[in-house]
């Protein structure tokens, strides 16, 4: 396990500056059930030792949970934060607190909506984080609103979407509330604060990780953050913008069209990498190919596809060769285009990037099954559309549960608010100046065939930090890695149909790297990941390749990463 400083360095002046060797390391701190008592962790924390307002801490009773096989003796305390609104929603938090502790910490991001406390348990013995204190909340509100059937419909578990304190907890407050009630529990019980602390999440984790690193930078020494959702307050609309194109039933794209649209991704952007395999690497310029924002925009790139006259002659086509009508078309250059929002949103961002081409276009709801109430076709008894951010949507933007989202007019009476939430929800900040002064250290990864994140938006985040602080000082502290063709967990697979038209075997996407090794290195020794690494899956490997640079095909065994160089698009 990695070994950290005896001493507490809470002032963001007590950092090393960046390239700065750091000390040597000294033993764990070691602890005991007797050690985690009531008497000693408390009941209840100061409402002014949380830097941001509550309503007060209550803390219960510590648990012990002895050794394993499988696990370090570690000790749990569970905790309640009140909101100072008394109509809003308390946020649960946890701290795990190992029997050997080597001052290292990591707060844990969540997932979808939030509404759970993240599971923790103990690691196993000898494993790089066993010694690692960890925590992390619900985020201010307890389950419920996740998309499903019913979902932001007004039941009443998804009435704290109505709140504005319990939003803005969801938002980045409680990142904040909770990391310093767990900093007090941890000095309680082990005499100190951690001498190294990590926030690391993927999804609505990767964005509450981003969001901490621009609102809260001197609290954290290092940040992983995968496929984090830049823009939460777009990508939770981005469904409904998709479902309000094609209220007008000519422009509904079907489930039948999925292959002709792969075939078609495969056909113009396999080969851009220099290599017909089944895999766009070249994402940058694959993205060029088919964003309607960049280049001429009276060109078609959706030509091939138009079906004669732009009437299709066979709408339940499902093969390869299946045609689209002209109203497709607009949808799917909607769908792959930058959004333009009518006016700007957080940090001056302007426009979102929606989806880049990828091998699974139906993913995540970007094609529907069926019409829904408020489109053209649709009885007056069909169901309202619902996805995994509906909350977003009828809750947080248009603040009435019962309302039909396709609604929703761009630029309308709700723009304002709009404008508001975004403030509150999207991490888009691209000045990241204060972290890296401090001695911060980020490693980001995003997929580009993620269909539930937007690799657009993510992707455009990437250039904004670029364009603000610059290549140099970028690579001084951060990584944007970009792993071609994987999805929102990072993981995909070649297509079985290449550029070529040729059908071949398909073969896991190499995605597999220790981005907590790395991250920890970096942090505490000042050894910086390259600025291009190497992948492996399934005996196959890759370069993987810092933003916006792709692994280019020179010659040589496909499978390994020593037949590709990286390459600026």
């Amino acid at each position: 396990m990695l070994l950290a400083l005896p001493i507490a360095l809470a002032a963001a002046d007590a950092i090393p500056a960046p390239g700065t060797k750091l000390p040597a390391v000294t033993a764990d701190r070691v602890i005991t059930a007797a050690d985690v008592t009531v008497e000693k962790v408390g009941t209840s924390i100061p409402a002014d030792a949380i830097g941001e307002p509550v309503g007060g801490v209550t803390l219960s009773p510590p648990r012990w949970v002895e050794a394993t096989g499988n696990s370090v003796a570690y000790a749990t305390v569970d905790g309640s934060i009140a909101p100072k609104n008394p109509k809003g929603k308390p946020i649960n938090f946890r701290v795990l607190l190992p029997a050997n502790w080597s001052r290292q910490a990591i707060q844990m991001g969540g997932s979808g909506i939030n509404g759970v406390v993240p599971m923790m348990r103990g690691d196993r013995p000898g494993s790089l984080t066993a010694g690692f204190a960890r925590y992390g909340s619900d985020s201010g509100h307890q389950m419920g609103g996740f998309g499903g059937p019913g979902a932001g419909r007004g039941g009443g578990g998804d009435n704290w979407a109505l709140n504005e304190e319990a939003m803005r907890n969801l938002g980045y407050l409680q990142m904040k509330k909770t990391h310093d009630a767990a900093m007090v529990i941890m000095e309680r019980v082990y005499g100190e604060r951690p001498r190294f602390n990590y926030y690391i999440g993927a999804s609505q984790g990767g964005r509450e990780a981003l969001t901490v690193a621009q609102r809260y930078p001197a609290d954290y020494d290092g940040i992983v953050a995968d496929v984090p959702i830049v823009s939460l307050s777009t990508l939770m609309l981005a469904p409904e913008l998709i479902r309000i194109q094609e209220k007008q039933q000519s422009n509904w794209v079907t489930r039948a069209k999925v292959n002709a649209i792969r075939a078609e991704f495969m056909r113009q952007a396999d080969k851009l990498d220099g290599l017909a395999d089944g895999v766009i690497n070249n994402y940058m310029a694959a993205r060029a190919l088919f964003d309607m924002s960049q280049g001429d925009s009276k060109r078609n790139p959706w030509a091939a596809l138009r079906a004669p006259d732009g009437v299709d002659p066979n709408p339940a086509d499902p093969s390869a060769n299946a045609r689209l009508t002209d109203g497709q078309i607009e949808t799917l250059k909607f769908v792959y285009s930058r959004y333009p929002f009518a006016t700007p949103l957080a940090n001056g961002v302007r426009s979102f990037g929606m989806w880049v081409p990828n091998t699974d276009p139906a993913g995540s709801g970007l094609i529907a099954d069926r019409r829904f109430r408020g489109q053209e076709g649709a009885g007056d008894n069909a169901p309202m559309h619902g996805h995994l951010g509906i909350l977003g949507v009828t809750g947080f933007l248009m603040q009435n549960l019962s309302a039909n989202p396709l609604d929703y007019a761009e630029g309308g009476p709700l723009n304002p608010w709009r404008e508001e939430i975004s403030q509150w929800f999207d991490s888009s900040n691209p000045d990241l100046f204060a972290f890296y002064k401090r001695g911060g250290k980020m490693i980001v990864t995003i997929g580009t065939d993620d269909t539930l994140a937007s690799p657009g938006a993510q992707m455009d985040y990437f250039q904004s930090v670029l364009d603000k602080l610059g290549r140099e000082q970028v690579d001084a502290f951060a990584r944007f890695f970009v792993i071609p063709q994987t999805g929102h967990g990072l993981s995909g697979r070649s297509s079985g149909t290449t550029g070529d038209g040729q059908s071949v075997p398909t073969f896991q996407v190499p995605n597999q790297y220790d981005k907590t090794a790395l991250i920890t290195a970096w942090v505490e020794r000042n050894e910086a990941p390259g600025k291009t690494l190497v992948v492996t899956a399934g005996g196959r490997s890759l370069p993987l390749c810092s933003y916006p640079n792709y692994p280019l095909y020179k010659g040589g065994p496909p499978e390994s990463a020593a037949s590709y160089e990286t390459t600026a698009p």
